[in-house]
């Protein structure tokens, strides 16, 4: 049972919170003071941190310095409670070393993916990277040792994480938020070539090849990376497991983007676009129930290659033949096995 410290100055809330947590599973221990967590965690590290910015004592932010600050609890996850959600307070709590920042109050289930997303950080690394690595560490674990001590960075919606043309220095590593590779034709037109989801590296085959960026990477969302230095990726990679994990990254990108423009030059416009679908559809999960495909109408167009408008006609036939529903989070496919058999 994972053990969480749960730092809150109001007693009610405080109650509220660690009866969810204890129903979720954790063993919580709580405090009013900030100081009182700190001394309880020095005699028994908890798994993570749930700290709210207004203690007794000492503040939220201060908590997390005494953290990072002492050896034996620097590396344990620290989610921050603020009063408010501005990018300036996120901000701040990231640059400080929170693992993460909810904004009070909370929806349950916010709070809950959260923790279980900050303690399972690298469980969405490919399955492949369980594999057997030197001295009897795994590849996920070597993968892993990457980004355990990179500082978090906030990467926010729409904003550029690196350009095409620009020299590598770093990998990228997704904690947080999605991100969309793009391409600039000759035409000035935008074509999207691969989204990255959370638990994914990129930015690694400029790095491999040595040579500048073939594509740019911009933020879908508000993000959060970790950045690893080149020199770090890069002798991590002279290991025969890592190196040919990276190639099967590789070589499943390039089959994919093999596939988008095979369908670009052949494919009819349905088709296209419900192949489209089909791959964030399986990205999001894959359940036609719950998952949704949360991409805006540019983003889609681009993946597809066609005009806005195009797709626009193109997505009400789909609703219109039942096939999807198109609500204000997203695209939920209904029947998804129907458009992948469907001969268009």
């Amino acid at each position: 049972m994972k053990q969480l410290l749960l730092l809150h100055s109001q007693e009610e809330p405080r109650r509220a919170i660690a009866s969810l947590l204890g129903l979720a599973g954790y063993e919580v221990v709580s405090f009013r003071a900030g100081y009182q967590g700190v001394e309880s965690a020095k005699h028994r590290p908890p798994d993570l941190v749930v700290c709210a910015v207004e203690l007794a004592d000492v503040d939220g932010y201060g908590v997390l310095q005494l953290f990072r600050c002492t050896a034996s609890l620097a590396a344990i996850p620290f989610i921050v409670l603020g009063p408010t959600a501005t990018w300036t307070d996120m901000r701040r709590a990231m640059e400080a070393g929170a693992d993460d920042y909810l904004s009070l109050p909370f929806v349950a289930g916010e709070l809950l993916r959260a923790i279980a997303g900050r303690l399972t950080r690298f469980s969405l690394l490919p399955a492949e990277q369980t594999a057997p690595g030197p001295e009897g560490t795994s590849v996920a674990e070597s993968l892993s040792s990457l980004v355990t001590d990179q500082t978090p960075h906030l990467v926010a919606r729409r904003h550029s994480v690196y350009r095409e043309g620009e020299i590598p220095k770093r990998l990228y590593f997704i904690e947080s938020g999605r991100i969309k590779a793009t391409k600039t034709t000759s035409f000035g037109k935008e074509l999207i070539t691969s989204f990255y989801q959370p638990g994914e590296f990129f930015g690694y085959k400029a790095l491999l090849e040595q040579a500048c960026y073939q594509e740019s990477a911009v933020a879908v969302e508000d993000c959060v990376l970790f950045y690893v230095p080149a020199a770090d990726f890069l002798h991590l990679a002279r290991l025969p497991e890592v190196s040919q994990q990276f190639v099967r990254l590789l070589a499943g990108r390039k089959s994919a983007r093999e596939q988008q423009l095979l369908d670009m030059a052949y494919q009819s416009l349905r088709r296209r676009v419900a192949n489209a679908l089909l791959v964030l559809h399986h990205q999001g999960g894959g359940e036609a129930a719950a998952s949704v495909i949360r991409v805006s109408r540019e983003d889609l167009a681009a993946l597809v290659g066609i005009a806005p408008e195009s797709l626009s006609r193109t997505l009400s036939e789909f609703r219109r033949d039942g096939l999807l529903e198109v609500l204000p989070q997203g695209i939920r496919l209904l029947q998804p096995d129907y458009m992948r058999q469907a001969d268009w």
